[in-house]
């Protein structure tokens, strides 16, 4: 088998790589390496997306730059901001044992001065975003002409995106005797006529077949009916219990709309889309890649350059039309070699284009059925006995107890004691799929209502509210917090100290007493029977009551005045301030 060692790469990028932990390079990294290095063409490679294709352009870059020379050499051009700081710690990462070497990125969103002042201290790589990169030669701070090597990763993404009239002025500032690298998951026209203006007979690499995905994933379709989408996705994460995976969906409201759903129904689940600013986002990526979240639901422009390893499933919310796009998608995972599975949930109406993508692809679609409560049921429990089979015992930590604890279930034979510890943990699951109706779409079927039901609710007050900087999303993540396993929640209110939140009835109890307990910022947090939501959108609770301005309430509860000093802290009633902290500040849940 093929090493690194046999592809012509430098000690220093051997000695790099191994500390990595890489041995044997991929198949797109054992075809481009070679030919980067000892070719002195222009090239052209197609893989799909997770195959390596960094290290593939990445390492015969490093070994090709004068690290005497301080004056750009090497540009990478990537689509989105994640793609380009990846690859940029990727090389730095390869580039350990050449100090020499300065690798700065360079991308929308971030403190352009700054950017400014690393590329004037030297930068023999910069990895870019083409609209920041046009940003930086306008202000003559990227001095790009004299670049010998240029990259353009993700193409097909890019031009997608909209990047082809900045790719042609970027190309166009650059010297004439530099060599381009293409590479790109698919070859679409505007790919191909890249290649055609810009560069000069290139040498073509593909691995597998052009336009194809990833043959390590398997791909799957499940036809229901258009209301009964939401009530599928959650029955298909359910059958998956230690699923990480990504949703897309076509628009950024839907993609709200399902993350809220799936958070209202106990899932740890969030969105990425466009109307989130960088904070957000980079707050919501760093959760997903220490999987505290585990389902991520994202629009396709969003996820652009996503690169998070382990990702078992992507489930697309309704199938794309185009191929690139479903390409893309399918492409987050069985990355590096892995395994993974592409979900479609689908309408009668969507039949045509899986075949269209079937045929174009090369790929099998396999028509699955949405598994039913039973089944969900049956793979939930063996899922919880393989936990409890596999955990580790902290022996040390827990024997202290024991004998308490032996003393207490004495009297419960071997087989009582699973039967009880299955039924703790295991009847509400039980209970919410019983009678689970059918949500597969029969060949021939009409699209008529139906859906997985749902529980009866009780409202509350809890003691949160927009003057902690809680909204509706902030909410879901406390209760998901609380750790009460599979709860539905309805509607949620956000007051200005306050709101109202609706638990799912046989939880409501639970709830009440997790959040009694609860203590924030040193507060200890209230929940109580609010009643049914009344018209008008009243302001009352259990017996207390408050106006607008934080008026005094009836059980002496803190109060807050609406106003704020200049220094952004809620004032309290006897003129002191909250905690001395500003409410911006708390974002213990996001």
């Amino acid at each position: 088998m093929t090493t690194f060692q046999d592809l012509g790469l430098s000690q220093e990028l051997i000695a790099a790589i191994e500390k990595l932990g890489f041995v044997h390079p991929t198949p797109i990294q054992e075809k481009a390496i070679p030919t980067l290095l000892n070719a002195e063409r222009d090239f052209v490679g197609l893989a799909s997306t997770g195959t390596g294709k960094t290290a593939a352009f990445g390492l015969p870059m490093l070994q090709s730059i004068n690290p005497a020379n301080r004056n750009t050499q090497g540009l990478i051009i990537a689509p989105t901001r994640e793609l380009c700081l990846q690859i940029a710690n990727d090389l730095k990462a390869f580039s350990s044992e050449l100090p020499q070497i300065d690798v700065v990125a360079v991308y929308g969103g971030a403190n352009i001065t700054m950017q400014i002042k690393e590329l004037r201290r030297g930068a023999q790589v910069i990895v870019a975003t083409p609209g920041r990169l046009i940003d930086l030669i306008h202000r003559g701070a990227a001095q790009i002409h004299g670049v010998d090597y240029v990259v353009l990763d993700e193409a097909d993404e890019m031009l997608n995106m909209g990047f082809q009239e900045d790719i042609d002025e970027i190309l166009s500032s650059i010297q004439e005797e530099r060599r381009i690298w293409l590479f790109s998951a698919t070859m679409p026209a505007e790919v191909r006529r890249i290649a055609s203006n810009y560069m000069f007979n290139p040498l073509e690499a593909t691995v597998g077949t052009k336009n194809a995905t990833n043959a390590n994933i398997r791909h799957e379709v499940y036809s229901v009916r258009a209301r009964d989408r939401y009530a599928a996705l959650k029955r298909i994460i359910d059958f998956y219990p230690e699923i990480f995976g990504m949703v897309f969906t076509r628009t950024k409201i839907e993609a709200q709309d399902v993350a809220e759903k799936l958070m209202r129904d106990g899932y740890n689940a969030d969105a990425l889309h466009g109307d989130l600013s960088q904070v957000q986002r980079d707050k919501v990526m760093a959760r997903f890649r220490d999987r505290s979240i585990q389902i991520l639901v994202a629009t396709d422009v969003a996820a652009r350059g996503i690169d998070v390893d382990n990702i078992t499933h992507v489930i697309n919310f309704g199938i794309p039309d185009e191929l690139e796009v479903y390409t893309h998608r399918s492409g987050r995972t069985a990355r590096a070699g892995k395994t993974g599975t592409s979900i479609s949930i689908i309408h009668s109406k969507d039949s045509g284009k899986v075949r269209q993508l079937e045929k174009i692809s090369k790929a099998v679609f396999h028509k699955m059925e949405i598994p039913t409560g039973e089944e969900v049921c049956e793979k939930q429990l063996f899922s919880l006995v393989k936990k409890v089979h596999d955990v580790e015992v902290n022996q040390a930590e827990i024997e202290q107890y024991l004998p308490a604890v032996y003393n207490e279930l004495n009297d419960l034979s071997k087989e009582e004691l699973i039967q009880k510890f299955v039924s703790l943990e295991f009847n509400r699951f039980l209970s919410y799929y019983e009678g689970a109706t059918d949500l597969n779409l029969r060949e021939g079927e009409r699209d008529t209502r139906g859906g997985d039901r749902s529980g009866k609710f009780d409202r509350f007050f809890v003691s949160l509210g927009e003057l902690d900087d809680f909204d509706k999303q902030n909410m879901l993540r406390f209760i998901n917090s609380l750790k009460l396993g599979r709860i539905e929640v309805g509607r949620i209110e956000i007051k200005r100290s306050f709101s109202f939140v609706e638990i799912e009835t046989s939880m409501s109890e639970e709830f009440q007493e997790k959040v009694n307990a609860y203590v924030l910022d040193g507060r200890q947090l209230k929940a109580e029977p609010a009643g049914p939501r009344q018209g008008g959108g009243g302001g009352s609770y259990g017996g207390g009551s408050s106006d607008r301005k934080g008026g005094k309430r009836g059980d002496g509860r803190r109060s807050f005045e609406g106003k704020k000093d200049n220094k952004g802290y809620g004032k309290r009633r006897d003129g002191g301030k909250s905690e001395g902290k500003p409410f911006k500040k708390k974002k213990a849940f996001y």
